[in-house]
């Protein structure tokens, strides 16, 4: 069955730890394929935007790697936690209204609920990436476990998954990353 007008092609759901890469693969591929084709979408931007509004932060700081995010880290995950349970999709449905390409990449799928609303919304057009990366490079990237962050649902409501499409490894090998972004980037290509 083609996908309807506006419908997407193809949704890639990405998820991975903390500093394993999620956002350097997501802007790696759209960096070859074109923003005129394929949009990356964040499940944290309309968190941290509605986040912001009620709780008087500056949204443009929750959005960078600043030390200012994490302070705010934990109530963030808390406060995206209750609005989740409130509405599982409600972060979902925020970050696909108006998008035009045919190709979107969601850079930070944390949770099986996200998954499961991708798939009834779009159901045979997505594909789940695990991006992984060993203890030592994501420490080398500048992670450090944080207690109430690094064990809560957010980093590890995946980790029992299994059914991942795709395992991008990005342990700093550079050359064996380009080649599984070129395997994914023909996918992509092969979906259009």
């Amino acid at each position: 069955m083609a996908p309807q007008a506006g419908a997407p092609r193809l949704v890639l759901l990405f998820s991975g730890k903390r500093k394993s890469g999620k956002d350097f693969v997501t802007e790696a591929l759209l960096s070859r394929l074109g923003a005129d084709v394929c949009a990356v979408l964040r499940l944290s931007g309309p968190l941290k935007q509605q986040y912001a509004q009620e709780h008087g932060l500056d949204f443009q700081r929750l959005l960078d790697t600043s030390t200012y995010k994490e302070v705010f880290r934990k109530d963030m995950i808390r406060w995206g936690e209750e609005k989740r349970q409130a509405d599982p999709g409600f972060f979902c449905r925020k970050i696909v209204e108006g998008v035009s390409q045919p190709i979107w990449l969601v850079s930070d799928t944390r949770r099986l609920s996200d998954i499961q609303w991708f798939q009834g919304a779009y159901g045979a057009t997505m594909q789940t990436v695990r991006v992984v990366a060993s203890e030592q490079s994501r420490q080398e990237r500048g992670w450090v476990f944080t207690p109430g962050v690094d064990d809560a649902e957010s980093e590890c409501g995946l980790d029992d998954f299994g059914g991942f499409d795709w395992v991008i490894e990005n342990h700093g090998d550079e050359q064996h990353l380009e080649e599984q972004l070129e395997n994914l980037r023909e996918f992509v290509h092969s979906r259009l």
